[in-house]
């Protein structure tokens, strides 16, 4: 999480008069962001750790299945057609389908994607009540990683994170997908290969590979003392991305804001 708030502190300015231009010029998707970068950019690598520590869970926990890396279920869905390979076929299906029902969810509840507002820090909220209420239930017993028990852990987080990776595409963030490395892999590289990108381009990209990296690695650790712990971080960290979007001033006030700024000799009007 310290690599959250350097990277913070040390790109997000220039960033954000970047993505205020292209917002008043209607043009790069990045503009679509609800609040200003430097409030999303941090939340959305939030959702990314969370989201390693979930895709941990499930498939330590509850055995080769991921509820967040699509990639890595069509794999083992490939894999499972060599005879003994043992691999599950249902898990990933069931998953995947949950996940197709979460992105269908969180599309029709955006809207537009010109115009999602507020409207994905009061799903990232829903997402964190979901990861909460998972989270007691484990460690009360009336969930169990086995039975019934998983298939409903299963389908509540694939769901969850399909909606979370559908609004988070409507919002227009490439850099930092919260689900998705191979893309922000390859455009880091890409971008690097041919001088392009910036600085602030290229560190969230890393940032968002390093955070999924970082956020596996913990569940995986914590697992072995706790599952419901794991899930509990899970919800505490979507809670923080969920209040960021909903408590930061919207992007488009803050674009709203600068021509009176500009007429009042940079002094906001009262």
């Amino acid at each position: 999480m310290a690599l959250v708030v350097l990277v913070h502190a040390g790109s997000w300015k220039n960033s954000d008069t970047a993505g205020r231009d292209r917002w008043k010029a209607g043009g790069d998707v990045a503009g679509r962001l609800p609040v200003a970068a430097r409030c999303a950019v941090p939340g959305l690598l939030m959702l990314t750790f969370a989201t390693g520590l979930v895709d941990a869970f499930c498939y330590l926990g509850l055995g080769r299945v991921f509820v967040g890396n699509m990639t890595g279920n069509v794999l083992l869905l490939g894999f499972s057609v060599a005879p003994g390979s043992g691999l599950p076929v249902a898990d990933p299906l069931v998953a995947m389908a949950a996940f197709v029902v979460g992105a269908l969810l969180g599309g029709r509840i955006a809207g537009p994607a010109e115009a999602v507002g507020r409207r994905p820090g009061a799903v990232f909220a829903a997402e964190a009540a979901v990861f909460t209420t998972l989270a007691v239930l484990l460690a009360r017993g009336v969930l169990g990683m086995a039975g019934p028990g998983r298939s409903v852990l299963i389908v509540a987080l694939a769901v969850c994170l399909g909606a979370q990776t559908s609004l988070v595409r409507l919002m227009g963030s490439r850099d930092v997908t919260t689900t998705v490395i191979t893309q922000s892999l390859a455009g880091w590289a890409a971008n690097t290969a041919v001088g392009e990108g910036g600085r602030a381009t290229q560190l969230r990209k890393a940032a968002s590979v390093v955070t999924m990296l970082a956020g596996a690695a913990t569940g995986a650790l914590l697992l072995r003392v706790t599952t419901g712990g794991v899930l509990g971080l899970a919800a505490a960290l979507a809670a923080c991305a969920a209040a960021l979007f909903l408590l930061a001033r919207p992007l488009a006030a803050e674009t709203e804001a600068e021509p009176e700024k500009d007429a009042t000799g940079g002094q906001d009007r009262p």
